[in-house]
C-alpha cells in the first residue's frame, strides 16, 4: 500500500493544470516546483493539490503546505468552513490558530497595540449605518484607501481623496451588508518608493523584493501592471520585519511582511502576510531550501495534537 504523503502543497484549482501557460502561471508552477524539490531531498513525499478538491481524504497527508490558494478571499465563508473541518483531519503549515487570525486585517490593529508601526486605520464592522463619509472626516486624512478585512489582490479596494467619500457611499454601504470593511490613510510615498516585501523563514530574515505600481496606478501586484525586483532591505527594515513576526503565536514557519514608508520615511508594516503569500522563491531559491529544512524540523518536534 503507499504510504500518506508527507507534505501536500495546496493551490487553487485554477493552477493545478493550467489551461493557458501564460507568465503568471508559469511563476506559480515555477515556485511550487522549487518548494517541491526542495522538500524532497529531504526524502519527504510531496503531493499538490487544490484546497477545495472534493475527492481528496485529507487524512491521507500529514501535513498541508498553503502556497497558492489565491482564490479563498473570493469564496471565504467556503474556505473557512473548510479550515474548520480539514483541522481536525490534517496538520496545517502555518498552524490554523495563525491562519485564522491573520485572515482577518483586525490583526493589523493588534500590532499596533504591540508597538509595531502600521498605516492610520480605521475599521468599520459589519452592517454598520455610520456613514462613510462621516467617518473619513474624523480622521482628518486627506486621502484614503478602502477595502474589505478579508482581501487579497487589491479586491474590492478603493483610492479617493476625503471630499470624494460621499461618491463611495454606496459601495461601500452595499460591501458591509457582506463584510466588515477598513479605511487607511493613504501613503503617497508608495508611488514613489513603492512597498518592500521581506521573507522570513523560521523567524530569520532570507530576502527581499521591491514592488511598484505601474504609472498611474497605485496598486503594486503585478496583476495590475506592477513590476517586482531584487531589494537589498536596510537593517531598520530587517529588525522591523523580524521583531514582527517575533510577536505572532505560535510562531510562523514562513512569514511576509509588507512596508511602506510614511511621509517622513518612516517604515510602516502594512500586510503581515502568513497563509499564502508569494515568496519569490524564483528570485532566491536558497530560500526554498530554507522552508523545507525549517519544515523537516518543524515535523520532528510537533506532536499529533498540534493543530487539534
Amino acid at each position: 500500500m503507499d504510504r500518506p504523503a508527507d507534505i501536500t502543497i495546496l493551490t487553487d484549482a485554477r493552477w493545478v493544470n493550467p489551461e493557458q501557460m501564460d507568465w503568471y502561471a508559469e511563476n506559480i508552477l515555477n515556485e511550487e516546483a522549487l518548494v517541491q524539490r526542495s522538500l524532497e531531498k529531504h526524502g519527504l513525499k510531496v503531493g499538490r493539490i487544490n484546497w477545495d478538491d472534493p475527492g481528496m481524504d485529507w487524512r491521507s497527508t500529514r501535513y498541508v503546505l498553503f502556497r497558492s490558494t489565491w482564490d479563498y478571499f473570493d469564496r471565504f465563508p467556503e474556505f473557512r468552513e473548510w479550515l474548520g473541518r480539514v483541522r481536525d483531519q490534517t496538520r496545517m503549515i502555518n498552524p490554523y490558530p495563525l491562519i485564522r487570525w491573520n485572515l482577518d486585517k483586525h490583526y493589523l490593529g493588534e500590532l499596533h497595540r504591540q508597538g509595531i508601526p502600521v498605516p492610520p486605520t480605521r475599521f468599520i464592522e459589519q452592517g454598520s449605518s455610520i456613514p462613510l463619509a462621516e467617518i473619513v472626516k474624523e480622521t482628518g486624512w486627506d486621502e484614503v484607501i478602502l477595502k474589505p478585512v478579508v482581501s487579497g489582490g487589491a479586491r474590492h479596494t478603493y483610492r479617493f481623496p476625503a471630499k470624494d467619500a460621499p461618491s463611495f457611499e454606496g459601495i461601500c454601504h452595499r460591501l458591509l451588508q457582506e463584510e466588515a470593511m477598513m479605511i487607511q490613510e493613504f501613503q503617497a510615498t508608495v508611488l514613489s518608493k513603492g512597498e518592500a516585501a521581506l521573507m522570513l523563514i523560521g523567524g530569520t530574515f532570507t530576502h527581499a523584493v521591491l514592488k511598484k505600481a505601474r504609472e498611474g496606478d497605485f496598486r503594486v501586484q503585478d496583476d495590475f501592471g506592477g513590476t517586482v525586483s531584487p531589494y537589498e532591505a536596510t537593517p531598520e527594515e530587517i529588525r522591523l520585519a523580524e521583531h514582527t513576526v517575533s510577536l505572532c503565536r505560535p510562531s510562523p514557519l514562513y512569514a511576509r511582511v509588507d512596508l511602506i514608508r510614511d511621509s517622513r520615511s518612516r517604515p510602516l508594516v502594512s500586510e503581515l502576510e502568513l497563509i499564502e503569500p508569494e515568496l519569490w522563491f524564483r528570485l532566491h531559491p536558497p530560500a526554498a531550501d530554507r522552508l523545507a529544512e525549517a519544515i523537516v524540523a518543524h515535523l520532528s518536534m510537533t506532536e499529533p495534537t498540534e493543530n487539534r
